[in-house]
């Protein structure tokens, strides 16, 4: 399939790129560097990425670090980066001799595809072959991590690599189902005779926000319930059109709606954030919650008071998730091949076992490894989602700005202000014109 990207085109991609996905964050950055030195004594690595210390990817690379220096006997030259430092310079700094070699960057066309189709990224495909960091990563990893000559992910050539995960499922407070006499479901209709039972009881049982992301992810989550990979293609990667009034799309509008009719989600979910719907999964205000897997390790820190689980939400076989971001190296870069190691490294089973015992989801752990119990039930659910190649990203990623109407027309559905048709028309209109020129 043949994409007409401009440099026009690009550059409101990357300035976009921002509103891809509050799950998803973005950044930036053209032209050759030798950049080809080994390990050894006096060699340096600079290395930026943007994960805190205390996070579960944070803990894993700062061990990464100590190996490496230990084995190539070369130094980490570290600059803990803000995501919005990368995005506004990054596309500059890349192009010069200040270039790191070697950087986290977010996955998805309007970034690390709109660096590899301008230059500004190497080619690791022979690294990827060297090291074998192919056969660690599901095929729906890979998608994000391989780009065509015009940015457009899924295409044939490695740009970069994620050692960890994410994905979107159902929270279940399991004192609440107890108190209630009910089981967490394994089927949809037994999710919706969930619903029905709380809201008998008096139980909104949805937490869900209109206000930001999370009821545009229940949607495409709908909608994904009735799909097949090819759907996703078509959506994502654009190799069909989307049929904006056909049976997937249309069920995920209808049953939204249904949702709210009744009582599933609270009839104020238009004015609610993100936040404030996690924050009534934790105090125990509603029984369950369909989020992303980024909420793991706040919700093991403050829902405390409650035994809960994540699940994949329920007779599905594809869900919203991605790779998480990418190891990149900048085309300027000055040690490649120290750069190389280092990816590998973080690719070790110790290193994922770390970034798995912290809450995070590693992409290659010998199971045995992780010993933390809520850990273990985190990550067998998402090797699952794996296994059936079930991975399927977020429905704002195709088209810049979309996220922004998502929530607009989503929050005009919940409303009344218009239905299921208008709306679905609405978003079609939208999705089609910021696809036009990838299509």
């Amino acid at each position: 399939m043949a994409h007409s990207f401009t440099r026009k085109t690009r550059t409101r991609l990357l300035g976009a790129a921002v509103a891809v996905t509050v799950g998803a964050l973005a950044l930036a950055g053209c032209s050759g560097g030798s950049g080809d030195a080994g390990g050894g004594d006096g060699d340096t690595l600079k290395l930026w990425h943007y994960e805190g210390a205390d996070s579960a990817m944070g803990k894993a690379w700062a061990e990464a670090i100590k190996v490496f220096e230990e084995e190539t006997g070369a130094t980490v030259e570290f600059e803990e980066k803000s995501f919005e430092q990368i995005q506004k310079t990054a596309s500059q700094v890349l192009d010069t001799d200040a270039a790191p070699d070697l950087m986290e960057f977010n996955k998805g066309n309007a970034t690390a595809g709109f660096l590899a189709s301008t230059g500004l990224i190497t080619d690791i495909s022979d690294a990827v072959d060297e090291y074998g960091w192919a056969d660690k990563l599901a095929p729906s990893l890979q998608t994000t991590a391989k780009y065509s000559e015009d940015g457009v992910m899924g295409g044939d050539t490695w740009y970069g690599v994620p050692n960890y995960g994410e994905f979107v499922g159902a929270y279940y407070n399991l004192d609440a189902f107890e108190a209630a006499g009910l089981e967490v479901p394994t089927t949809y209709e037994e999710f919706v005779a969930v619903l029905d039972a709380f809201v008998a009881k008096g139980i909104t049982p949805l937490s869900e926000a209109a206000a930001e992301y999370p009821l545009g992810q229940l949607w495409y989550q709908l909608a994904l319930s009735q799909a097949d990979r090819q759907f996703v293609d078509d959506y994502q990667l654009y190799e069909n059109p989307v049929d904006w009034q056909g049976d997937e799309i249309t069920y995920a509008t209808e049953t939204l709606q249904d949702y709210v009719d009744k009582g599933y989600i609270a009839s104020d979910v238009s004015s609610i954030k993100a936040d404030d719907a996690g924050v009534a999964f934790i105090n125990g205000s509603a029984p369950i919650f369909v989020s992303g897997s980024w909420w793991f390790g706040r919700f093991v820190a403050e829902a405390t008071g409650f035994d809960w689980s994540l699940q994949a939400f329920p007779e599905s076989e594809l869900s919203l998730g991605s790779s998480g971001n990418l190891w990149v190296v900048p085309e300027n870069a000055s040690n490649k091949e120290l750069a190389y190691e280092f990816i590998d490294i973080t690719m070790r089973p110790e290193i994922q076992a770390i970034i798995g015992n912290s809450g995070g989801l590693p992409v290659a752990a010998n199971p045995a490894d992780i010993t933390d119990e809520k850990s273990a039930e985190l990550i067998s659910t998402f090797n699952g989602i794996l296994d059936n190649d079930g991975l399927s990203f977020y429905p704002d990623w195709p088209a810049p700005g979309f996220y922004d109407v998502l929530v607009q027309e989503l929050q005009g559905l919940v409303t009344g202000v218009q239905d299921a048709e208008t709306t679905n028309a609405k978003l079609g209109e939208a999705y089609d014109e910021g696809t036009e020129e990838f299509r």
